[in-house]
């Protein structure tokens, strides 16, 4: 794995960062996907590991790396304040439409949002998972409940909101899902910048 902090800058970055994505009150099928969060071919300025996945907070950004030197990069919402987990992990499931249950913690923090689904939400659109999802395992190969996952709420991406999660657009994580393989290495870096 050939994972550097901020060694793995991409050439031309300053050009493709997002715009924090504004809060409305549109479905996911209204939601029009700005062109600057739009899945975008990259240049790596120090070799990765094909196949790993790095995700950049400070710039909510994922990059999967194909060859090398070559990657896609895809817009993402990170988790908000605190609840951001930085690591080394490792894809230990992967799931279509999968099904979701809040965690303790989230329930504590909101019980008037979560805990209706204590006992799990199926999937579908609504699921807050969206379409895809893959788990995050430990080097232990345990489960860490963190999931890179689609979204019913395309508007967030761009954005620190989630419970802990990295989310894209649904299509944009149906596409990674199916680029990314079982115990594909991933990088989540360390938040620099307050966001």
């Amino acid at each position: 794995m050939i994972f550097t902090r901020r060694t793995f800058i991409i050439s031309g970055m300053a050009t493709a960062l997002p715009l924090r994505a504004l809060a409305h009150e549109q479905s996911a099928e209204d939601w029009i996907m700005p062109e600057e969060f739009l899945p975008r071919p990259v240049r790596f300025s120090e070799p990765q590991a094909p196949g790993a996945v790095i995700v950049d907070p400070d710039y909510f950004a994922l990059y999967l790396a194909i060859t090398p030197d070559e990657g896609m990069q895809y817009s993402v919402g990170v988790g908000r304040g605190n609840l951001y987990e930085s690591g080394v992990f490792s894809v230990g499931a992967k799931k279509e439409w999968p099904s979701w249950t809040p965690t303790d913690d989230m329930i504590e923090r909101d019980p008037d949002q979560y805990a209706k689904w204590a006992d799990g939400m199926p999937g579908g659109p609504d699921n807050p998972l969206g379409a895809r999802a893959l788990y995050l395992f430990d080097d232990a190969g345990n489960d860490t409940f963190l999931r890179i996952h689609g979204t019913p709420e395309p508007w967030t991406i761009g954005s620190a909101v989630s419970n802990g999660c990295v989310r894209l657009a649904n299509e944009h994580i149906i596409e990674l899902y199916d680029a990314v393989e079982l115990g594909a290495p991933v990088l989540l870096l360390p938040k620099v910048e307050s966001v």
